[in-house]
């Protein structure tokens, strides 16, 4: 039996019963015609089993099970409203929000979600996810266990970035950051960059790790030196003392400060030293340099994530996971090698 600390699920039901969640929804719903009959047997089985608990229904659940409401979520990982032009969420949002329009369908912001360890949780006591058809989640990180669960309990839903950590197949939109990172790699390896360092994480969140795939391989086949130090451990220093001509940041501002601090010691950029950015800023950054590197597609992505969602609600099937290339930016700090 279910706790009574917390409300009776469709789920729960199911499991006492024996039977599939469907099959309970079918009950509830009072549908019994020929594509979806359901044994006397089983029916009152299930019928007892929701009488015994006291398990109640969601209305608003049960109206939408026949029709779709077209409202669709969007939950954040990180506060993002409001968010200003140069804000990294923004053009997601712009683009998430016009898709919407385009289709006849509104918005709900998910924002009063309660943060646990500094971060939101999409399930609690007072989730509200069912109030919309279904979900765009958007964060750096998103919670593998809550990914999970949305999959378990057939919550529609997808990804703004590629996730691959839930245990089962995620819907997403990313970028193909290995793509766009190799790309830069060999353009430092023609003008001829032979021990290029990179910096930042490498790993944890699936963008991260992606560049830094990228990285790796493309310096492989390109028969070069490629060095990895982490943000906190001295990254100029280690890449001189490495003999590095040119250095690439996974996050934008790690870059600005980097190639400000190489600017104090009298380095010039790109003359001495070259910097390739692999993305948009994160974070604010002050620089009046122009990097090198390439932009994610971020209104896009926002605006493909409610394309694969509304497919996913109106069953027309198509590919739910997406890949978007990102776009080369020339910018001024890779140059010719200075050995």
């Amino acid at each position: 039996m279910p706790s009574s600390s917390r409300r009776v699920t469709q789920q729960d039901i199911a499991r006492m019963t024996g039977v599939s969640q469907t099959t309970v929804s079918i009950v509830l719903n009072e549908r019994d015609d020929a594509a979806v009959r359901i044994a006397p047997e089983t029916r009152e089985r299930v019928l007892a089993a929701i009488r015994r608990t006291g398990y109640v229904a969601d209305p608003i659940a049960r109206r939408l099970a026949a029709q779709r409401n077209r409202f669709l979520g969007v939950f954040t990982y990180e506060p993002v409203f409001p968010a200003g032009l140069g804000d990294f969420y923004h053009p997601f949002l712009v683009g998430i929000e016009e898709c919407a329009e385009s289709i006849g369908c509104d918005l709900l912001l998910f924002t009063s979600a309660p943060v646990i360890d500094g971060r939101r949780r999409i399930f609690s006591q007072d989730n509200r996810l069912r109030l919309a058809d279904g979900c765009v989640l958007l964060g750096r990180r998103l919670d593998p266990a809550d990914l999970a669960r949305l999959i378990a309990e057939g919550q529609p839903f997808v990804s703004v970035g590629r996730r691959d950590d839930a245990g089962g197949p995620v819907p997403y939109v990313g970028a193909d950051y290995p793509k766009a990172t190799a790309s830069q790699v060999r353009r430092a390896a023609e003008l001829g960059h032979r021990r290029i360092a990179y910096v930042g994480q490498g790993a944890g969140p699936e963008s991260h790790a992606d560049r830094f795939h990228g990285f790796t391989t493309a310096t492989q086949e390109a028969g070069i030196t490629g060095l990895h130090f982490k943000t906190d451990e001295s990254p100029l220093d280690q890449a001189l003392a490495a003999h590095c001509t040119a250095i690439f940041v996974e996050e934008f501002a790690d870059g600005a400060v980097l190639a400000d601090e190489a600017a104090r010691r009298g380095l010039r950029v790109p003359e001495d030293l070259s910097f390739v950015a692999l993305g948009d800023p994160t974070r604010p950054a002050s620089t009046d340099l122009d990097f090198t590197g390439y932009r994610i597609p971020r209104r896009e992505m926002g605006w493909q994530a409610v394309e694969v969602l509304s497919a996913i609600l109106d069953g027309t099937g198509g590919e739910t996971q997406r890949i978007l290339p990102c776009e080369p930016v020339a910018g001024a700090t890779l140059a010719v090698a200075h050995v």
